[in-house]
């Protein structure tokens, strides 16, 4: 039987192939993907990775927030299981690999484990998380935030895709409500695998990510008022314009992110007009400023300035304004035993590695709230994500997972 400090590998074809085949289900339009959560594309989905996930021995169970998670027995009947998860929802242009990458990796890190007939004292639990994006449902982690008690499952019920779809309906009518309390389950440790999703790795050239922080965020959700007019015979004194509200307060967060370099980041990604015609001033633009920083002093104090200053730039226009927000987690800390095991597993390897600090949010986040967690991250092509051209190589595919198998079985331990 191979030890955990020995050479062994996953299937690096078994694992492309598998994200080629999941690839499949809810393309794109420009050869990436779009399976929104709970569309019956994500349905698909999830019927696949649980029919792949049983002719590799394991068990489905699926909690009340559509949670699926499918279990490999432990030879200890009393060990806490070892989690790997991530999520098999998209961005409506995303890419094939953004969570995809974390999940399937997991089926492939047990498929290896039967390959070599390893058994493990603690249990492992391959997870897909519903709603990690947020794309279609605010906040982003919805799902994992019920499990980790951040958020009520009252609360995500009741979240409303713009075109005024519920959340608890699309899970009910997609299928996928489970009968698990959620947040019953416990955990030993949890890992999540996943790309960059930034172009710090490509430009090192490094082949591993050993995740020892991820930045907080705050989602702030403006709604300005105005007064719908006629762009074309309106003085321009006479005009109540919440577009141009809006790209004020665009430009001064901006200019707020900058002050706080390094460290810090903001912007704007979603906007909605109303009425969104040609020749019609906006009598209301709704959108969201996304900032975010691993330092939690800058965080919040980014959160404080942009909440004062906007109104006094909607005031001197005349525009109503008010904000919500609608997604927020801290700087995270990740465990330090898992990042070593990381670390430890890819010098074991031989890959290239470094640390890093994660700029998204993952479902580790939340996670990190009631079990030790860690992350490990491959490089994506020119940094891109949240976008069709995002790109990994098979090679980084398999080396992360590599990581990945041994970083598990060192946690999992191996039974004698």
């Amino acid at each position: 039987m191979a030890a955990p400090g020995e050479n062994m590998r996953v299937n690096a074809d078994r694992l492309w192939d598998t994200l080629m085949d999941m690839a499949k289900i809810g393309p794109g339009i420009a050869g990436g993907n779009n399976r929104q959560t709970l569309t019956d594309a994500d349905a698909e989905g999830r019927r696949l990775f649980q029919t792949w996930c049983e002719a590799a021995g394991l068990s489905m169970g699926v909690d009340t927030m559509g949670n699926m998670f499918m279990t490999r027995e432990g030879t200890d009947p009393d060990a806490l299981p070892v989690y790997i998860g991530s999520h098999l929802d998209t961005q409506p242009t995303g890419g094939k690999y953004d969570g995809v990458l974390g999940v399937l990796a997991g089926l492939e890190v047990v498929r290896s484990l039967n390959d070599l007939g390893i058994r493990t004292k603690h249990p492992i639990v391959v997870t897909n998380w519903t709603n990690e994006e947020g794309a279609r449902f605010a906040p982003a982690m919805l799902a994992s935030g019920v499990f980790a008690g951040i958020h009520t499952q009252d609360y995500a019920y009741a979240r409303k895709d713009p075109e005024g779809k519920i959340f608890g309906e699309e899970l009910k009518r997609i299928g996928w409500v489970g009968d698990e309390e959620v947040g019953a389950r416990k955990m030993h440790a949890y890992f999540e695998y996943h790309i960059e999703q930034g172009p710090i790795l490509e430009a090192e050239e490094k082949q591993i990510g050993v995740v020892t922080h991820c930045q907080g965020l705050w989602w702030l959700e403006f709604t300005l008022t105005g007064r719908e007019a006629h762009t074309g015979s309106t003085p321009m004194n006479l005009r109540v314009n919440a577009g141009l509200a809006m790209s004020r307060i665009l430009e001064m967060v901006q200019t707020v992110a900058m002050e706080n370099q390094p460290g810090a980041v903001g912007g704007v990604g979603q906007v909605f007009f109303s009425p969104n015609s040609r020749n019609v001033l906006p009598g209301k633009v709704v959108f969201t400023v996304d900032i975010r920083s691993p330092d939690q002093a800058k965080l919040d104090g980014m959160r404080a300035r942009i909440e004062a200053e906007a109104p006094r730039i909607c005031e001197a226009l005349g525009v109503g304004c008010s904000v919500e927000a609608v997604g927020h987690f801290d700087p995270v800390t990740f465990d330090p035993t898992l990042v070593a095991s990381v670390r430890k597993a890819a010098e074991d390897l031989g890959y290239s590695h470094m640390n890093i600090i994660s700029g998204a949010g993952h479902d580790a986040c939340w996670a990190a709230k009631v079990a030790p967690a860690t992350m490990i991250m491959c490089p994506c092509v020119g940094g891109l994500s949240h976008n069709e051209a995002e790109e990994i190589s098979r090679e980084w595919a398999a080396a992360g997972a590599d990581v990945l198998l041994h970083a598990v079985i060192e946690t999992a331990g191996i039974a004698e």
